[in-house]
C-alpha cells in the first residue's frame, strides 16, 4: 500500500511543480495582458535552475508570490531589521541606514547615484533570516515534533510493538545503532549514539524537504556548501576533541615505523585530519546539488523545447530520477553517518600492542 500511494504522490508533487515552474517562467519573461513579443524569445535555464536551488531574502511560492523574511543587519551606522518584502523580488531598494538593495542574493549599500558603496556594503554583517535558515527551522520544529511526541508515547504505553509513525522511526533508529554505532564503536557507541542519530535525521529531514526544490516549501539546504560545512565541523571538533593518545601518536610520531619516514609521513597524516571533514561536506553537498540541478535542467527542457511531446517524456523520465534522489536523500544521510562514526572510532580506539607483533 505504501508504494502506490508513493508514487502517487510523486505524480501529484511533480505535475504541480512542473506548473509552478511554468508559471514563473511566464511570470518573468510576459508579465500580464499580453507580453512583448521579444520577451517570448528568452528563457534561461541556468537562470530558473540556480533560482531555485540558491537561498534567498524571501521564500518564492508561485509567479510573483514570495513570502517575505526579516532581513537583520549590522552595519557601519548600527543594527536595524525590517522586510525583505520592501526589496520587491530584488527590483527596488530600500532606505534604512544605508540605502540597500540586493544583487545576486546579497545585501548590498549603494550611493544616492546607484553605485555600490563599497565600505558601507563591506560593513555590512548579515543575520538575516534567509529561506534556508527558516528552512533549518522548519527541519528542528518537525525533528522536535516527531521525536518528543514519541518519546511521550513510549513514556506512556512502554514498549509494546511500535505503531504508527513510531512503527516506522523506531527500526531506522534501530539500524543506526545495530549497524553502524554497535559494529564500529563497540563498548563506546553509547557515548555517542544521540550524536550519530541527531545528524542522520537532521539531514534527512533536510534532504526530504530539498527533494523538490522548485516545490512551494522546499529549499535546497543540502545543497547549500555553509550547511554541510559546519556539520563536517562538528564531526571534526568531536573527533580531534576526544582523540586519545594513541591516534595523535599515529598521526605524529607513528609507533613501528623508522623515522626517516615519520617526518616524511607527520605532515601527510596531519592533512588527512582535515581532508576527513572536508569529504564528509564535499560529498554531501555535491550529491544533493547534483541531483536537483539534474531534475530542474531535465523539466526545463519542456519550456527550452516548447513541446508537449517533449513534456510526455520529460516528466515520467523525472518521476524516475525522482525516486532515485529520494533514496539518494537517504543513503547520503545513512553515509555522513557512518564515516562520522568510522572517524570517531579511529580517533578513540584504544591501542594494541599485540596487533604490532
Amino acid at each position: 500500500m505504501v508504494v502506490p500511494r508513493l508514487k502517487s504522490l510523486l505524480v501529484a508533487v511533480f505535475s504541480l511543480s512542473i506548473l509552478f515552474i511554468s508559471q514563473s517562467v511566464f511570470a518573468n519573461d510576459g508579465g500580464e495582458g499580453g507580453a512583448a513579443p521579444e520577451a517570448e524569445e528568452k528563457f534561461n535555464a541556468k537562470e530558473v535552475i540556480f533560482e531555485h536551488i540558491k537561498d534567498a531574502h524571501e521564500w518564492h511560492v508561485i509567479g510573483d508570490i514570495s513570502v517575505p523574511l526579516p532581513v537583520i543587519l549590522i552595519t557601519n551606522k548600527g543594527f536595524e531589521t525590517f522586510s525583505s518584502g520592501h526589496f520587491h523580488h530584488g527590483h527596488e531598494k530600500y532606505q534604512g541606514n544605508h540605502l540597500y538593495g540586493v544583487v545576486e542574493g546579497k545585501i548590498k549599500a549603494f550611493k544616492a547615484d546607484g553605485t555600490i558603496d563599497e565600505e558601507a556594503t563591506n560593513s555590512i554583517w548579515d543575520f538575516s533570516i534567509t529561506k534556508n535558515v527558516a528552512a533549518l527551522l522548519l527541519s528542528v520544529t518537525i525533528i522536535l515534533l516527531i521525536f518528543l511526541s514519541l518519546g511521550r508515547k513510549y513514556k506512556k504505553n512502554g514498549v509494546n510493538g511500535p505503531t504508527g509513525l513510531a512503527g516506522f522511526i523506531e527500526p531506522v533508529i534501530m539500524m543506526i545503532r545495530n549497524d553502524v554505532a554497535k559494529p564500529i564503536l563497540g563498548e563506546r557507541h553509547e557515548k555517542y549514539l544521540n550524536f550519530l542519530l541527531t545528524v542522520f535525521f537532521f539531514i534527512l529531514i533536510n534532504n526530504l524537504l530539498g527533494l523538490v526544490p522548485f516545490f512551494p516549501g522546499g529549499a535546497n539546504v543540502s545543497g547549500n556548501i555553509a550547511f554541510t560545512c559546519t556539520l563536517a565541523v562538528f564531526t571534526f571538533i568531536l573527533v580531534n576533541v576526544n582523540g586519545n593518545s594513541n591516534y595523535w601518536k599515529h598521526i605524529f610520531w607513528m609507533p613501528g615505523v623508522p623515522v626517516p619516514m615519520k617526518i616524511f609521513l607527520a605532515p601527510i597524516e596531519f592533512i588527512g585530519v582535515f581532508t576527513k571533514p572536508i569529504s564528509l561536506m564535499v560529498r554531501l553537498f555535491a550529491n544533493m546539488t547534483a541531483g536537483h540541478v539534474l531534475i530542474l535542467g531535465i523539466v526545463c527542457l519542456i519550456f527550452v523545447l516548447k513541446s508537449l511531446a517533449a513534456a510526455a517524456v520529460v516528466v515520467p523520465f523525472t518521476l524516475a530520477l525522482s525516486m532515485i534522489e529520494l533514496l539518494v536523500a537517504f543513503i547520503q544521510a545513512f553515509i555522513f553517518t557512518l564515516l562520522s562514526a568510522v572517524y570517531i572510532s579511529l580517533a578513540t580506539e584504544e591501542h594494541h600492542e599485540a596487533s604490532h607483533h
